[in-house]
């Protein structure tokens, strides 16, 4: 087992990954940037290291930092939590290279999942449907709209690399693709630093079902059942939950065993995340694979008992699967997540300021995964989360109504947060009867206004 870590990420991903160190017996080292020194968790890390500047590119995204943090305390792997460098395959490697361990896949499975399009046609080739789409495009207008027309309208313009549904643009009609696509090129540069995309052909109202899978060092693979994280804004998660309501179980069961039954021919070896759209016709297709610990993770740890990001490390490590899963899994209850971010609830505009109150809730059922305490400065310098509650329940509904009263007892001063918005989405019929897609919370706006 690792002697110590360096975790290479903030707030409620650095507090989560400090906390399964600690349950291990593994000494942890927070990194932090300026404007993170008040953050709550490096007191709960064995040891803190400041690393650069507030904004990600001179600290969190600054890899010769993060290299140079984990020599100088003599760790001997790095965690990379979620976003960030989590996917990024270069880092990896230097972090196998120069430190020991990168806990996650191994750095080829990185890049070949990373990027979208080679990642769609491996799982066509091993007979996971993936739906209509291009394959990276050049910037050439003419290339553009000769692909546009063999996908056909509506379609998505989309990122080759990077994930977090940034940049990607909807063209629903030859009038709007080039716009679509200028502005997505632009997005994706500054976010990623590659203006490579693709188009997808869009799926109107679907359902996003992710398959959350856990594989080993020899071989094994395994999943622990899907979430459901269709409630979103500008393709951006809001409330996930597990497992998905209103769908054929034998369905799923099928899509998580074929799922598996690939990976496992093709040697993944960490846990990962299959994403894929259910459409309302009941056709499935995948869109991509997440390489890496998923924000959502806590709503399958609800129900199964399984300590995902412990498991991640012992697996970084060398352990087996059947040493760390039980034999079978079966779900107990319902789990539903629900990301508190620092945004206007109307508008989704970031707001920045103190958390003149910060007090989140308690109660049965309750679990919050956050990296922030009032008093805390939320500045313009990262996303906007501040937290994630999760509700668990003997059934949906007990879920949804510990959630809900949940929310209502978390107490946010000094900034806008998205509470107002998220509690519309629980109140509303369509969320309550288990008919999720992913416009639902576009419609639920409609509806109130």
């Amino acid at each position: 087992m690792f002697h110590k870590v360096v975790v290479a990420n903030r707030r409620a991903a650095a507090a989560r990954v400090i906390r399964a160190l600690r349950d291990l017996g593994i000494r942890s080292v927070a990194l932090y940037s300026d404007a993170d020194r008040d953050a709550p968790y490096l007191a709960e890390a064995d040891e803190a290291v400041h690393i650069g500047a507030a904004p990600a590119g001179a600290s969190y995204l600054n890899r010769d930092a993060v290299i140079a943090a984990a020599l100088a305390v003599r760790a001997d792997a790095v965690h990379p939590g979620y976003g960030f460098l989590a996917e990024d395959a270069t880092f990896a490697e230097r972090v196998e290279r120069e430190v020991g361990r990168f806990i996650g896949p191994s750095p080829g499975w990185i890049a070949r999942m990373g990027h979208k399009p080679s990642a769609r046609a491996l799982m066509a080739e091993h007979g996971i449907p993936v739906g209509g789409g291009s394959g990276p495009l050049a910037d050439d207008e003419a290339a553009l709209f000769s692909a546009a027309e063999r996908v056909g309208f509506p379609l998505i313009v989309k990122p080759a690399s990077g994930g977090g549904g940034i940049g990607m643009v909807v063209a629903r009609h030859p009038g709007e693709l080039a716009a679509a696509a200028r502005r997505a090129r632009s997005t994706v540069r500054r976010a990623f630093g590659s203006d490579s995309i693709y188009l997808e052909r869009l799926v109107e109202r679907p359902r996003h079902i992710e398959l959350q899978v856990v594989a080993d060092r020899h071989g094994a693979v395994r999943t622990l059942f899907e979430r459901d994280c269709s409630v979103q804004r500008r393709h951006q998660k809001l409330i996930e939950e597990a497992t998905a309501a209103n769908l054929d179980r034998a369905v799923l069961d099928a899509l998580a065993s074929r799922v598996a039954a690939v990976l496992g021919g093709l040697g993944y070896d960490s846990i990962g995340t299959v994403e894929t759209l259910f459409a309302a016709d009941g056709s499935v297709r995948f869109i991509e694979m997440n390489t890496r610990l998923q924000v959502e993770h806590g709503v399958t740890e609800a129900i199964t008992g399984v300590d995902l990001v412990a498991t991640q490390i012992r697996i970084a490590a060398g352990e087996r699967l059947d040493a760390l899963l039980p034999a079978t899994v079966v779900p107990d209850g319902h789990a539903i997540e629900a990301r508190i971010c620092a945004e206007d609830p109307d508008r989704f505009l970031p707001s920045t300021g103190v958390l003149e109150v910060f007090r989140p809730p308690s109660g049965p059922g309750i679990r919050v995964e956050t990296g922030f305490a009032e008093g805390n400065d939320v500045t313009p310098h990262y996303d906007s989360l501040l937290a994630k509650v999760i509700a668990h329940g003997a059934t949906r509904a007990e879920a949804i109504a510990r959630l809900d009263q949940a929310l209502a007892g978390f107490a946010v001063a000094g900034l806008h947060s998205n509470i107002p918005a998220l509690r519309r989405v629980l109140a509303s019929d369509a969320f309550r009867a288990g008919h999720t897609h992913t416009g639902l919370l576009a419609e639920i706006g409609e509806k109130q206004a």
